[in-house]
């Protein structure tokens, strides 16, 4: 992508604001969401948007409009890949908005990529505690079930991956019953993507706790014995 003017990006943020008319916002969601993709490990875009203040406006849209909702959570997603923004997002109110967008009533696609914001987010120990205190670990638990698609139960392990990092997110995780639907992304017939994630979140939950180590055996010995009863 080529270096975005600052000016056309300042541009695209005003119309992101309370004064513009609807189709204005989502007309310049969409193009902000399309230039912040980040390719190449080219973060020029990431800090461009974000220089100009689009943060701020990108989830107050995302938490208040659910016809916007999408864009806004894929550029969010967008602009976590960079470690600066992730600190802005947070200290905007992202993570409260975005827990709420892991609900049933949000698209798959919006919590696809609400799901994989909140795991940039919690690359850092101090979100991980802002994360799992505002609720997220249950609704990412549910989200690794069967009707979700794969690209959501990999978001979905891949947060609870990072949030597991912490001890006492531990013990929350599986007092939801995370470690069998984690396991259930273990059978052959699963993404791969989803299934390194589950795994990966299962072994941080068993470096935790000896009780959690039996429990994963315990849940994998039983999709082991599904299994054969299949053949």
């Amino acid at each position: 992508m080529p270096p975005l003017a600052r000016q056309d990006v300042r541009n695209l943020v005003r119309k992101l604001g309370a004064h513009a008319r609807p189709s204005q916002q989502r007309e310049a969601l969409m193009m902000i969401a399309r230039l912040s993709v980040c390719d190449d490990g080219d973060l020029n875009s990431l800090v461009a948007i974000a220089a100009v203040g689009a943060i701020p406006p990108l989830v107050q849209l995302g938490a208040r409009s659910s016809t916007v909702q999408a864009d806004a959570a894929a550029a969010l997603n967008n602009l976590a890949h960079d470690a600066k923004n992730q600190v802005t997002i947070a200290a905007a109110g992202a993570i409260s908005s975005l827990v709420l967008l892991l609900g049933p009533e949000s698209t798959g696609l919006v919590q696809e990529n609400a799901a994989a914001t909140l795991s940039w987010l919690a690359g850092t120990a101090g979100n991980q505690v802002t994360i799992a205190a505002a609720g997220a670990i249950p609704p990412l638990v549910q989200l690794l079930g069967p009707g979700s698609s794969a690209d959501v139960q990999a978001q979905a392990a891949s947060a609870l991956w990072s949030l597991a990092e912490n001890a006492d997110n531990t013990a929350t995780t599986v007092a939801v019953g995370a470690i069998p639907a984690l396991v259930q992304l273990l059978r052959p017939c699963s993404d791969d993507l989803p299934k390194e994630f589950a795994a990966n979140a299962l072994s941080v939950l068993g470096y935790h706790a000896a009780k959690n180590r039996a429990a994963i055996a315990e849940a994998v010995d039983v999709l082991e014995q599904m299994e054969r009863l299949l053949i």
